[in-house]
């Protein structure tokens, strides 16, 4: 929002482009265009953003976050955009030395590299290399800023001068720097490395469990926490899927995604016994088991997870999508 403005008071026209994926959305730049009253592009890269995390060239961060392919990726699209639609150059929000990994020096320098498009950062222009765009005198360089480092006093001091009272907090919203998502995202694509978004969007509800069937093929398993998980995981469910509701009590929805876990029929209901208490070591997670005897352990992992369904026998219904 600050770039924006310090474009503005040169009287340069800006125009925001956002990209969401699987990772993060537009929500909040939506936000600040309304705040900003400029137009918003948004790109959806999903796809693209999906191979870039299996197959980063310059690695990831602490987590699973390639950031600085990310951000190479995202300005090379940006400046294919900026060619294709008259714009005269492209500009990015980021701050020298704000993100230890990806917006330091060199790794600013790599960017630029490996998008092979030149980029402006008003906010710290006057503690980096002179830009082309600068040269050819599309912005006057004496009147952009030397913001660096992790505080945020310039920054508030700023937004206060140019009137914007509401503004994000400092978090970045990429699930990637997230260690919980990026565990389950780590193990996703080493059990799965032929993934797909849809795939990734779902170890995003509800608890994530792995069970193995002969010949290392893996059976996915995703539990609902909360009526949000169960209806989230009702709508990204795909042909093939198997989907498990409890019959007598209120409990968890369940998705089961497997290349080929069969049912008999279409619909299988079965009777089980959820124990009193039930201990995870006591579930065979890592041993190769058949295909009924999986659908067994989840049958009662599910059924574990309603409190009243405990101590009782209860039915279970599975149904392929």
């Amino acid at each position: 929002m600050l770039a924006v403005k310090v474009l503005q008071v040169q009287g340069i026209e800006v125009v925001g482009l956002c990209y969401k994926s699987n990772f993060y959305d537009c929500v909040r730049a939506r936000e600040a265009a309304e705040l900003l009253q400029i137009e918003l592009k948004e790109i959806d890269i999903s796809g693209e953003m999906l191979n870039l995390v299996k197959h980063p060239p310059s690695g990831y961060g602490k987590n699973l976050n390639p950031c600085i392919d990310c951000h190479a990726f995202m300005i090379r699209r940006a400046g294919e955009i900026a060619r294709a639609e008259g714009f005269d150059f492209v500009a990015t929000g980021e701050v020298l030395g704000q993100r230890p990994f990806s917006q330091n020096k060199e790794s600013l320098k790599r960017v630029a590299t490996l998008s092979d498009v030149p980029v402006l950062r008003p906010l710290s222009a006057k503690l980096l290399d002179e830009t082309e765009i600068e040269k050819n005198g599309l912005v006057n360089r004496h009147r952009l800023l030397d913001i660096s480092g992790r505080g945020r006093e310039r920054q508030i001091e700023l937004a206060e001068k140019y009137g914007i009272t509401e503004y994000p907090s400092p978090a970045g919203g990429c699930l990637l720097t997230d260690p919980g998502f990026s565990e389950r995202g780590i193990k996703l694509l080493d059990l799965w490395p032929d993934c797909d978004t849809n795939d990734i969007e779902i170890i995003k509800h509800g608890r994530v469990f792995w069970f193995s069937l002969p010949r290392k093929k893996k059976v996915l398993l995703l539990v609902g926490r909360h009526q949000v998980d169960n209806e989230e995981l009702r709508k990204l469910a795909q042909a093939g899927d198997i989907m498990l509701e409890l019959i007598q009590v209120m409990g968890p929805t369940a998705l089961i995604r497997a290349k080929n876990l069969k049912l008999k029929t279409d619909k299988e209901i079965v009777e089980i016994k959820v124990p009193d208490e039930l201990k995870m070591s006591e579930l065979n997670f890592s041993n190769e088991l058949s295909e009924e005897a999986i659908l067994k352990e989840i049958a009662v992992l599910v059924g574990h997870y309603a409190v009243k369904a405990r101590g009782r026998k209860i039915n279970v219904e599975f149904s392929r999508i």
